[in-house]
């Protein structure tokens, strides 16, 4: 069985610490690796290395970073297949869907290559009489970043790629269950010319967790995970002075309107709800069609498109449309919820609780289930259920519909789907959800903008890459200047002013 390490100061190392998580193939249930989980004098020792690194890496002029994040692209490029296969092996998830992974963590080390631009300043001459002032971004030192398992290499980029260019050092701390690809990455950007010990990628849990959360150099740090994981580590690393920012939870409700065009509306809802077996924070999990007929047609078109859903291993190609959730927890958890709805009333419109992979039946997958007459009291509801599970809740009106996303605790993503333009601006000036899609079901924001939810979905007053990412990772130092020709003599007590 491999044995994976970390990645400390441009080397592969072994871990120390003695304690160890198995790395499964979702599609077999098997144990392929075993990953070390390092302990707080690893991570230390890591951060160590990171500041000693960032001195010269931060003094680098931004052209020449913005230099390596090209490079990096290149790179990016050449390897694109390789990097799927492995996130598909650990993750389960198909190759197409693996490839569109790693697609989106290059366009934000794309976007990072204008960081000469987005690093300027600003100037002021003749503020004052003889006085010029001037702003400058400066880098924090060390920042991190604590990953999840169901985007390997695109989170993982989404903050270091901007960190990196800003001139900081970075600790990724990727989710133990697919730690390969992240280590890859590391890899390609030395490659790439970063210098040794700009980028650590340290293994680990908790552990590792709360030595990046209490380590006294570590100025900023970047989370994505469950909300109550999210809400701990806001909490705990703004108690000790950091910079944080926390993505957490989602519930995102797509609304049907009675003018939609339906066969649009069913195609958004599969790809949605049932792309990379639901396991993505912005996973339509909920539709929302207002008025029965409305709901009537969708269900009518809806389910036997849901019960023709091919699942399969990654391995199958572009024959499979989603493959195995991530663990047999993971499992578990989604089909025990799935009883629940049925306990609580709803109509299990498409039961996918029996199905088997023939020749992987140790395998995590689950069958995709569509439910119907959902109420907003129900636990499906309620829960993120981070699977291939579809809930329907009916609306008598527009109002309604809004009403119940807006009330719902998760705000990170939305859509609604109609002809009407009127309907379409008020949803989206109404909403209190961070991203908004109109006719579109997946409203995730292209590199250039930034990506955040509203409410419990998000902690922490800057959003994830865009314009934000080059806020978070700077801190500005405004410089005010004066060179004196002809000042006249002696001390001024009055506080400096425009005049």
């Amino acid at each position: 069985m491999q044995e994976l390490s970390h990645y400390i100061d441009g080397k592969h190392v072994k871990g120390k610490s003695g304690r160890f998580a198995d790395v499964y193939n979702p599609a077999t249930g098997e144990v392929q690796a075993r990953v070390p989980l390092a302990n707080a004098e690893e991570m230390d020792h890591a951060v160590k290395i990171a500041a000693a690194a960032q001195v010269a890496w931060g003094a680098t002029n931004p052209q020449r970073r913005a230099r390596v994040m090209m490079k990096f692209v290149d790179l990016l490029n050449r390897d694109m297949d390789k990097l799927a296969e492995a996130l598909s092996r650990e993750h389960g998830k198909t190759f197409p869907d693996a490839k569109g992974d790693v697609q989106r963590g290059l366009e934000v080390v794309e976007y990072c290559i204008g960081a000469p631009q987005m690093l300027k300043g600003e100037f002021t001459d003749s503020a004052g009489p003889g006085i010029d002032m001037y702003s400058m971004r400066q880098p924090l030192g060390v920042s991190a970043g604590i990953t999840p398992f169901n985007f390997p290499a695109m989170i993982p980029m989404w903050m270091f790629a901007p960190a990196l260019a800003c001139g900081n050092a970075f600790i990724l701390k990727p989710s133990e269950r697919d730690p390969s690809v992240p280590m890859m990455l590391a890899e390609l950007l030395e490659e790439a010319g970063l210098p040794k010990g700009v980028l650590q990628v340290v293994n680990g849990d908790k552990e590792a967790v709360d030595a990046i959360l209490d380590h006294p150099v570590i100025q900023s740090i970047g989370f994505v995970g469950s909300t109550p994981i999210a809400q701990y580590i806001y909490s705990r690393g703004c108690d000790n002075a950091k910079r944080v920012q926390c993505f957490g939870g989602a519930k995102n409700h797509m609304i049907i309107m009675p003018d939609a065009d339906m066969d649009q509306a069913v195609d958004a809802l599969i790809g949605a709800g049932y792309g990379a077996a639901g396991e993505r924070c912005m996973a339509i999990s909920v539709a929302v069609p207002v008025g029965e007929e409305t709901a009537d047609r969708l269900i009518a078109k809806l389910a036997p498109r849901v019960e023709s859903l091919k699942i399969g291993p990654y391995t199958a190609g572009d024959d499979v449309d989603f493959g195995p959730v991530v663990t047999a927890q993971a499992k578990e958890k989604i089909l025990g919820l799935v009883e629940t709805g049925i306990e609580q009333g709803a109509k299990l419109v498409v039961d996918g609780r029996d199905f088997k992979m023939q020749g992987y039946e140790d395998g995590f997958f689950v069958g995709a289930h569509l439910f119907d007459h959902v109420t907003t009291d129900m636990e499906i509801y309620k829960q993120e259920i981070f699977g291939p599970v579809l809930s329907t809740v009916r609306a008598q009106s527009y109002e309604e519909a809004l009403a119940m996303a807006m009330d719902h605790e998760y705000g990170n993503g939305t859509a609604i789907f109609t002809r009407d333009g009127d309907t379409a601006r008020d949803f989206a000036n109404r909403i209190n959800i961070g991203m908004v899609g109109i006719n579109v079901p997946i409203p995730v924001p292209l590199a250039y903008h930034t990506f955040g939810g509203w409410k419990k979905s998000a902690f922490g007053d800057l959003n994830q890459h865009g314009p934000d990412a080059f806020k978070f990772y700077t801190r500005t130092k405004t410089v005010t200047a004066r060179w004196p020709s002809g000042t006249k003599e002696g001390a001024d007590f009055s506080i400096p002013t425009m005049d």
